[in-house]
């Protein structure tokens, strides 16, 4: 197998799996709540999500180098075909919260579980480094289409169910279904991945979970993403298709469409990050145009009407995602090749932990009546702090091809 045809697969993946994570993160806390989870409740299970992921992808993504990139992805795979399964299949929170902790589901319909890490390392070892941050651009833009129409598919399928007189609940259930059966389909998929992915046989070296020489600097990028996961899980788009059920009464079908057009402009900003980057450097990149879409953020919960607070959101967007290529490329390059996947995995699991609390907070936010903005207006807030701190600690911390 080419180079060519392990970049094809990879990208395959990510689109069935972003694809069932939007189709899935609309209704997902509609059938929770359906199953008759309060608010609090399904916060806390999002949370236990997360924070199950975290603990999950830890140990795959940081043994990913040593045990296999490959064999890693299949174990996660077969850990989303898990979690879809038992949330499809019982009301039991226990259940839920177990399948929640180790299984792979996604409330976000955004990546969890070790698959970006791994496939992020494995795609920088096939690739040149002049091509690396435009082929993540693509594979973001790849995603958030696929995380677009998963969303549209996932609310009109519901709504379109109802129609014909299924009720919601059952609507929803055929929902769960299609994830679970997405993730057998990946699984499939990574067993054609070639050994072209893994990491060349290197000397023994005592390291911190996978990481040697570059531990102090992924350590600090880890702390600074966490609290950026942290404000972000506050908004999650399955607790944001709830609120705009809560404060608007919008409909799945609308929540849907809402979700197919932020997440087709997300793709684009992903795009224009490339030729952006190209002229200011990976880190302002990152940091320039997440200002201002914290700050729309923010005003989100300000707007009278359905139709203002969805343009907003819309304009979010629009640059939300131009800092995920440029991060994702610059964690990349600042470290040594046989620790990216531990360097990747580390930071996601930073990530993962710290949005694993959020949800929680949102849950028991959104279930007072006063306080329903108040998600949107703190995630925008922290937002805009690690923006500064970000570039105030890494803006002298130069890629090695922005320094040629």
């Amino acid at each position: 197998m080419t180079n060519r045809e392990d970049i094809t697969l990879l990208f395959s993946t990510r689109i069935v799996r972003l694809f069932a994570y939007g189709f899935l993160s609309v209704v997902l806390a509609l059938y929770l709540a359906e199953a008759g989870l309060s608010a609090w409740s399904i916060g806390v299970l999002f949370s236990l999500t997360l924070a199950g992921d975290a603990g999950v992808s830890l140990w795959l993504t940081t043994s990913a180098d040593r045990l296999g990139r490959r064999r890693m992805l299949i174990v996660g795979a077969a850990l989303m075909v898990i979690a879809g399964a038992v949330f499809l299949s019982t009301r039991n929170v226990m259940l839920l919260a177990l399948a929640a902790i180790i299984g792979v589901i996604s409330p976000s319909g955004n990546e969890i579980g070790p698959f970006l890490s791994i496939e992020q390392a494995s795609l920088t070892q096939l690739l040149p480094a002049e091509r690396r941050t435009s082929v993540f651009a693509w594979y973001n833009v790849a995603g958030s289409f696929a995380t677009a129409l998963g969303a549209l598919s996932g609310g009109w399928l519901s709504q379109a169910l109802q129609a014909g007189g299924w009720t919601r609940f059952d609507s929803y259930r055929a929902v769960l279904a299609g994830y679970a059966l997405a993730g057998l389909v990946i699984m499939l998929c990574f067993f054609g991945v070639s050994r072209a992915v893994e990491v060349p046989a290197a000397p023994s070296r005592r390291s911190f979970f996978g990481l040697h020489k570059s531990r102090a600097v992924v350590l600090k990028l880890s702390a600074l993403f966490s609290v950026d996961a942290f404000a972000g899980g506050l908004v999650v788009q399955s607790l944001v298709a709830y609120w705009f059920s809560i404060r608007f009464g919008a409909d799945p079908g609308i929540i849907g469409s809402i979700f197919f057009g932020a997440n087709v402009l997300a793709g684009i900003s992903a795009l224009l990050a490339v030729r952006l980057a190209a002229r200011i450097g990976l880190i302002n990149t990152m940091v320039f145009t997440h200002i201002p879409s914290n700050i729309l953020l923010i005003l989100v919960p300000l707007m009278p009407t359905l139709l203002l607070a969805i343009a907003v959101l819309l304009a979010r967007f629009s640059i939300s995602q131009m800092d995920v290529p440029t991060r994702q490329s610059y964690t990349m390059a600042v470290v040594a090749p046989d620790e990216r996947s531990a360097a990747s995995g580390v930071t996601t699991i930073a990530r993962s932990v710290g949005a694993s609390v959020a949800p929680a907070l949102t849950g028991a936010l959104l279930g007072v009546p006063a306080l329903i903005s108040a998600p949107f207006i703190l995630a925008g807030s922290l937002k805009l702090i690690y923006d500064l701190t970000l570039w105030r600690q890494f803006h002298a911390v130069q890629p090695p091809e922005e320094l040629r």
